[in-house]
């Protein structure tokens, strides 16, 4: 699992971009292996070859720097944005949104950090508000666009509770991912074609 380069927060003297690329992908690996309590920050130094100063300069506790990696990981997935929904046609937004998420959903990587994310939810939950705000309300966000399209194409009824189609797709795929015996890419591409039709936002093939 890699993390985007990019400068955190913080004070002090200029950082050094790669310097912070390698902390908070050590950061993130730590967490995806070993959790919140299974994560040090003399290991996360270790593992980036810095300093366990260097660390600390930059970030104030292991909770903060696991915030931060976790933030850098999921901003750097591209989505459509609401104007496109409108603008291409369902299918084609569909179909060059799915194949990426399908890889994604099926990697153990992905699999293993959602599953380390839900684990600390109680006990930190810090990170899941940055997971959530980052990563789930933004997709929520699509996926309401996407339903009020499909509307007004006829193809979800009008009254519908757009929340509760969310959830139930969000839910769906978090059931199939974190399962025993998690499908591969393809599978997972052909599973949520079909959530996507369930919910109407994935019309049949026209007929010829």
């Amino acid at each position: 699992m890699t993390v985007p380069q990019g400068s955190p927060r913080g004070r002090g003297r200029p950082r050094d971009p790669e310097t912070d690329a390698a902390i908070l992908a050590a950061a993130l690996e730590l967490f995806v292996e070993r959790g919140v309590e299974g994560t040090s920050m003399e290991q996360v130094a270790k593992r980036a070859g810095v300093g366990k100063l260097t660390l600390y300069r930059r970030w104030s506790s292991k909770e903060d720097l696991l915030a931060q990696a976790i933030e850098q990981w999921v901003r750097a997935e591209v989505t459509p944005s609401a104007a496109e929904v409108y603008a291409l046609e369902p299918r084609d937004l569909i179909e060059r949104v799915l194949p990426a998420a399908a890889e994604m959903a099926a990697s153990t990587g992905f699999r293993a950090l959602v599953a380390r994310i839900m684990g600390s939810a109680v006990s930190h939950p810090a990170l899941m508000e940055v997971y959530w705000r980052h990563y789930i309300l933004p997709r929520r966000e699509l996926a309401a666009a996407m339903l009020r399209r499909a509307q007004q194409d006829g193809l979800v009824a009008v009254d519908a509770d757009l929340d509760v189609l969310i959830d139930m797709m969000a839910g769906a795929v978090t059931y199939r991912v974190l399962q025993p015996d998690p499908p591969d890419a393809t599978e997972m591409l052909r599973y949520l074609r079909a959530v996507y039709r369930q919910a109407g936002l994935y019309p049949p093939p026209e007929e010829k």
